[in-house]
């Protein structure tokens, strides 16, 4: 009998088969490799970081990011205000 802590991890993730073509499944493969992880969790962090940048919030986030009045801690201050002042106010 399996110890009950293997069998309740073990249903916390769903099972999926799906189809790739073999240029993709091989440079998954390749770069699961390199960067020392499964194929499975590079699938995860790969569909992850897809539904991330395709959420409506996390898009809308982003473009307040660089569009909004904060200054960006990444872009010197000379040119974080050059930039914005290419940028036109409108409402939206």
């Amino acid at each position: 009998m399996l110890d009950h802590w293997y069998n309740h991890c073990h249903t916390q993730a769903m099972k999926i088969a799906i189809s790739l073509p073999d240029q993709l499944y091989a440079a998954a493969d390749r770069l699961a490799r390199r960067l020392g992880v499964s194929r499975s969790e590079l699938y995860r962090r790969a569909l992850a970081d897809y539904l991330e940048r395709h959420d409506d919030e996390s898009v809308t986030r982003q473009l307040d990011a660089v569009y909004g009045d904060d200054p960006d801690p990444g872009v010197p201050g000379p040119l974080d205000r050059q930039q914005r002042r290419g940028v036109s106010r409108e409402d939206w």
